[in-house]
């Protein structure tokens, strides 16, 4: 009987690195972490606020557990589900990593052997230059991609500039097939990168999770302490909404 690999699984690891070695050969050496300190704004609330200093602890541990169920999947076999994103799907903010938004839609899909190459503050950029290179490495196709990536770009004014064109770029390198999260905002920045996401799910065979969705716009009571991420049942919402997407795909 094939290996299977689902919420809670441990294995040992080294110190994960950059690097991706052969996944045939069980030498898959990935981080989770960005290696970028928090944002000033971040930094600063943190030293204020006890809810945004909790949330920002869970970051390395989650990252770490993350790392050790890639590398048990990576051993496995069976169908192969690659996600890709920020902080969002690493569940920051959950009351457990396996309670984001990926850890919820991967209890409805156990049939799948998910690698998470998210990772926490998690840009466009970094799917491009980090996420998709990895991806790549596997040495093996992805049954099913996600991604849900561009919030961190569109909020931040440092970042905004030029996501459109980086956004275009990484809808044209996403396989055939991939499950992509929208952004719910309505101003500018928001309105161009979604209809970017638009024409690439008509153009090019991707697939939308709409998260214009009721279930992902209306947050009473599925914040997390830092009044940012979502709790588990804001993340419930997102992973409902990933799960329609699966059905139509």
């Amino acid at each position: 009987m094939a290996a299977t690999v689902g919420p809670g699984a441990r294995v040992r690891a080294s110190c994960l690195t950059d690097r991706v070695g052969d996944a045939g050969t069980g030498e898959f050496e990935y981080s989770n972490l960005s290696g970028r300190p928090p944002g000033r704004f971040i930094g600063a609330a943190g030293l204020v606020f006890r809810g945004i200093r909790r949330v920002q602890r869970q970051v390395e541990p989650y990252a770490r557990e993350w790392g050790q169920h890639n590398r048990a999947a990576l051993s496995a076999s069976g169908p192969l589900w690659v996600a890709l994103g920020d902080s969002m799907a690493q569940g920051i903010g959950a009351s457990v990593p396996w309670r984001g938004w990926v850890g919820q839609l991967a209890l409805s899909i156990p049939q799948y052997r998910l690698v998470n190459l998210s990772i926490s503050g998690g840009l466009v950029a970094d799917v491009l230059d980090r996420q998709l290179p990895a991806m790549e490495a596997l040495g093996v196709v992805p049954d099913l991609v996600t991604c849900l990536i561009g919030s961190n770009d569109l909020m931040n004014p440092r970042h905004r500039p030029g996501t459109g064109d980086r956004m275009y770029e990484l809808l044209a390198r996403l396989p055939v097939g991939t499950v992509v999260g929208n952004q719910p905002g309505t101003f500018d920045a928001a309105l161009e990168v979604n209809a970017l996401i638009d024409d690439a799910v008509a153009r090019r065979g991707l697939v939308l999770a709409e998260l214009r969705d009721p279930r992902t716009r209306h947050w009473r009571g599925k914040l997390s302490a830092d009044r940012f991420h979502p709790n588990d049942r804001g993340y419930a919402g997102i992973a409902a909404v990933f799960a329609e997407a699966l059905d139509r795909r």
